[in-house]
């Protein structure tokens, strides 16, 4: 193997520099261009400046993935109960209108009834509770669309206008993420 040596003055752009380069152990060799050095230099440092702004880029989407993928896990555990809780409000509904019926009624056994099932309606409320299912009664408050929906609105000397005057049925809300809304009648 052989390489020609360059004289020390024949660092000008002008002068073509050749030079022999072997690429294997075959003996082949391979001309090296006649470009000049400052300019491979550029070439190879824009390069390098490409790819650190790709390898920026990618971190970038990946760090924004992960958080993505964090944030849905968050909310997989805060709200993967929502199906669940709302199949229950409607044995809670049943349980209140129960409840509510055997109110007037004097009788030993409907006391019994009435005692069981309240207990069975405070231990319900409680579960709900514990895992974040608030009720929404907005009896008397002003009527917000986000949270109560208007099934009529009558008019009304006793209230202001606007105001929740019957609630037909209390909405819920799962970690503050309404559920079902309050169907209400509205004053006019």
């Amino acid at each position: 193997m052989s390489k020609k040596k360059m004289p020390a003055d024949s660092h000008s752009g002008t002068e073509e520099l050749a030079a022999e380069a072997p690429v294997e152990e075959t003996g082949a060799k391979v001309e090296v261009g006649t470009e000049d050095p400052a300019l491979l230099l550029e070439d190879a440092r824009a390069k390098a400046d490409e790819h650190w702004n790709q390898v920026l880029r990618i971190q970038a989407e990946l760090e924004n993935t992960r958080r993505r993928a964090q944030a849905d896990v968050e909310k997989a555990h805060k709200y993967g109960l929502e199906k669940f809780a709302q199949e229950l409000l409607p044995v809670k509904d049943s349980l209140e209108m129960g409840l509510a019926a055997a109110e007037g009624s004097d009788h030993e056994i409907a006391a019994k009834l009435r005692e069981g099932t309240e207990l069975t309606l405070k231990m319900l409320i409680g579960v709900l509770e514990k895992f974040g299912v608030k009720e929404v009664n907005p009896l008397g408050q002003s009527f917000n669309p986000e949270l109560h929906q208007a099934m009529s609105m009558q008019p009304s000397e006793e209230h202001a206008p606007n105001t929740v005057t019957l609630v037909m049925q209390k909405g819920y809300t799962l970690n503050d993420r309404l559920i079902r809304p309050a169907m209400v009648m509205v004053s006019k």
